[in-house]
């Protein structure tokens, strides 16, 4: 299959899964998994935390950093198209009793700071209490200037609040700004990584943050069936994928670049090359095209795509140059197949 549908469609290699295999394991929520252990603490020291806590997804990653942060009848601002509000089946709220108080994301994908500050509610009974301004970075594939994040750190500061990352793609924007990965993490009280995205592990995610932060997540996540046993089989992967795939996120962004330029020489499909920062991209299709049935087609041809206006395509380790030129050759072929063009 040639998937553009996500980059966590990523199978594991043969090395991962040998890994995987071989990896000691223990119960983890005894806190005796060897591997586990050492994934949460060497990650916390690679990025300049004090602790962290491997979960099984992104989602109950970011559920256990807003529970950690709020409690019940607080509230948390964050961008109309932040994954941890539009995207995650409303767990803040209904799992948490949390608030999410949602303002609109910039073009860039930045939330403009005067708009937060009058969305902070006023130290009032009627109101839910404001606690956490949470940034996503990146966003629909944008990566957040490292100026503005240093800017999100001073409004926090001003305004006693906490700041959290949804990092699911955080090492694309480190790769595309070209700094480690510390240089975005130091801005924050908590932050998420995604490691079964681009970097290609088959399952999880880290939450980190200090220790007693980390230790009321662990508490949650226990509480929510987050509490696994012999996770070291899952965590050996992630350890893998963090310290060896990395650099090869440039790779998916040079593909996802290539792709946006082969779709403009497509009729009917257009993208808008200069925003392309990562391995995401958004293509406006025309409307005479049938996009059920052009996904239909190319699913014949074992090509696998997400209708949507814009239609977005996801770059991963999965996708090759090669895919890419075969991709928009059986697109024009399957566009005059269905008489769009």
């Amino acid at each position: 299959m040639i998937d553009f549908r996500s980059d966590t469609v990523t199978q594991p290699t043969a090395e991962m899964r040998t890994a995987m295999v071989n990896a000691p394991v223990g119960d983890d929520v005894f806190a005796d998994d060897p591997t586990v252990n050492d994934l949460e603490q060497w990650a916390a020291e690679r990025h300049g935390f004090e602790a962290a806590i491997f979960t099984s997804s992104g989602t109950q990653a970011n559920l256990l950093a807003l529970m950690s942060h709020c409690e019940r009848g607080d509230e948390y601002l964050c961008g109309q198209q932040a994954h941890n509000y539009k995207y995650e089946a409303g767990g803040a709220a209904v799992l948490g009793s949390i608030q999410p108080q949602p303002v609109e994301n910039e073009k860039d994908g930045t939330l403009k700071f005067d708009k937060l500050k009058a969305a902070i509610k006023p130290d009032d009974f009627h109101f839910a209490r404001t606690k956490l301004l949470s940034l996503e970075n990146t966003i629909n594939g944008k990566v957040l200037p490292l100026e503005y994040l240093a800017q999100a750190r001073n409004f926090v500061d001003e305004h006693g609040l906490k700041l959290h990352l949804d990092g699911a793609r955080v090492y694309n924007a480190a790769v595309a700004l070209n700094v480690d990965i510390r240089e975005i993490a130091c801005h924050f009280d908590s932050m998420t990584i995604c490691l079964s995205k681009g970097l290609g592990a088959p399952v999880g995610s880290l939450l980190l943050g200090d220790a007693e932060f980390i230790h009321k997540a662990r508490r949650i996540r226990k509480m929510l069936g987050g509490g696994m046993r012999q996770a070291g089989i899952l965590a050996a992967a992630g350890k893998m994928v963090l310290t060896e795939n990395v650099e090869r996120l440039a790779e998916d962004h040079t593909n996802a670049k290539y792709l946006a330029e082969q779709l403009n020489q497509v009729d009917g499909f257009s993208v808008r090359t200069e925003l392309v920062q990562t391995n995401m991209l958004f293509a406006k299709v025309d409307l005479a095209i049938d996009q059920q049935m052009l996904c239909a087609e190319l699913k014949k041809k074992d090509i696998l795509l997400l209708s949507g206006n814009p239609m977005r395509l996801v770059t991963h380790l999965g996708i090759s140059l090669a895919d890419i030129d075969v991709f928009v050759s059986e697109l024009k072929e399957a566009l005059v197949r269905l008489g769009s063009h």
